[in-house]
């Protein structure tokens, strides 16, 4: 199975931490040039590029809040300038609702939230697929959850943007099918991120998210690497022909 992504550029959004970290790194490990992303924490982002030289492969840091416009115009011509093609579009970047119900929800907690998980994937796409239908192979792929398939209580904001960003990709794929480019969803379950332990502090009152691995499928909850495995698999030459699907990484519960 080739897995192979030599010669080809990614440009992963909150890149520097978690399960952007984990990404970043696979796809240099299978050949891939990275832009790295990040909104606030310039020094982890640059440990991501120093690790991804170390692999033999290029990196750079680039800032940006990517639900800004303007900023994503700037980064994805500067990352166009410095690498000369973006073939790969990994959109990770993601905050986490407050837990209130829709009632008690502050409407600018909402806009930012959906903003950030369905404004932010589209101005990206946008930006990079009049140059990526130019490239032998394109690939978006949108990291959303498993939380589009539960719809639970208290966390609207973040059902909503997260399900507005799968129509985004589903809609993708059937416009860019015809240029060569694939665009299919990744969807983590609880991972061991530092959103999910808040998140898990909040709900159970647990201090170590590692107390749900022995309740959790295979004995332990989901790792950033197992995320990004899935996508390594779907952009590279391994999966020639699945588009505009959704792959829940959740252990199968």
């Amino acid at each position: 199975m080739d897995v192979s992504l030599k010669g080809r550029v990614a440009l992963v959004t909150g890149g520097g931490r978690d399960i952007g970290r984990a990404i970043a790194l696979e796809l240099a490990k299978a050949g891939a040039d990275v832009a790295v992303n990040y909104r606030r924490d310039e020094g982890a982002a640059k440990e991501v590029v120093g690790e991804i030289e170390k692999i033999g492969r290029r990196a750079r840091a680039y800032s940006a809040s990517v639900e800004n416009w303007d900023e994503d115009v700037a980064m994805v011509a500067d990352v166009l300038k410095d690498f000369g093609a973006i073939g790969i579009l990994v959109n990770n970047a993601g905050i986490a609702s407050r837990g209130n119900s829709v009632a008690d929800t502050d409407p600018a907690e909402m806009e930012r939230v959906v903003r950030v998980h369905a404004f932010a994937p589209h101005y990206l796409s946008k930006l990079v697929i009049p140059s990526m239908r130019k490239e032998k192979r394109g690939d978006i792929i949108m990291i959303s959850s498993v939380a589009t398939r539960h719809m639970g209580p208290n966390g609207g904001p973040y059902n909503m943007g997260k399900a507005a960003m799968e129509a985004l990709a589903l809609t993708i794929a059937k416009e860019e099918r015809a240029h060569g480019i694939r665009c299919n969803i990744v969807a983590p379950s609880l991972t061991v991120t530092e959103m999910g332990i808040r998140l898990t502090k909040a709900r159970t009152g647990g201090k170590d998210i590692h107390e749900l691995d022995a309740s959790s499928p295979f004995g332990r909850v989901s790792m950033p690497e197992d995320v990004a495995a899935v996508v390594t698999f779907l952009v590279s030459s391994a999966n020639p022909y699945a588009n505009g699907q959704k792959v829940n990484v959740d252990g199968g519960g």
